[in-house]
């Protein structure tokens, strides 16, 4: 196995913890204690786009399986990669809106972490050859 967090490994450790029926949902005390969290903590989460969990007719907050699995995963990936919740969440942010993503990647190109297409690199040259020759008259 290769040194990647395992989406499978985790919603194994998930099933061995709880067995839910698929229609069952667990309210938030509850899935924090299965999680080993906080329900505040289950709260930020939320806040941040990373979980999405449904609600009861109450209004109360209500985990699925695949809830449960999204958590531990993301717990697993931010201990991983050393960030936090809101790194993770700004990173689903990049992959999921066109614009971050574009600005993204015009700053990877800046701090030459990324390579710029041909045509980036030619429209670069010509404006400096623009510049450069406003500066001579």
């Amino acid at each position: 196995m290769s040194g990647r967090p395992d989406v499978r490994r985790v919603f194994d450790a998930i099933r061995t913890n709880v067995r839910l029926r698929p229609s069952e949902r667990l309210p938030i005390t509850r899935a924090a204690t299965v999680l080993g969290t906080t329900p505040r903590m289950l709260r930020y989460r939320e806040s941040l786009g990373l979980l999405i969990p449904m609600r009861s007719a109450g209004g109360h907050r209500e985990y699925g399986e695949r809830d449960l699995v999204a958590a531990a995963y993301a717990d697993e990936l931010e201990r991983r990669y050393d960030i936090g919740p809101r790194d993770l969440a700004f990173a689903l942010r990049v992959l999921t809106d066109p614009e971050v993503a574009a600005d993204v990647r015009g700053l990877g190109r800046l701090n030459h972490r990324l390579a710029s297409t041909p045509v980036e690199a030619l429209d670069f040259d010509a404006q400096k050859a623009r510049r450069l020759l406003r500066m001579q008259t």
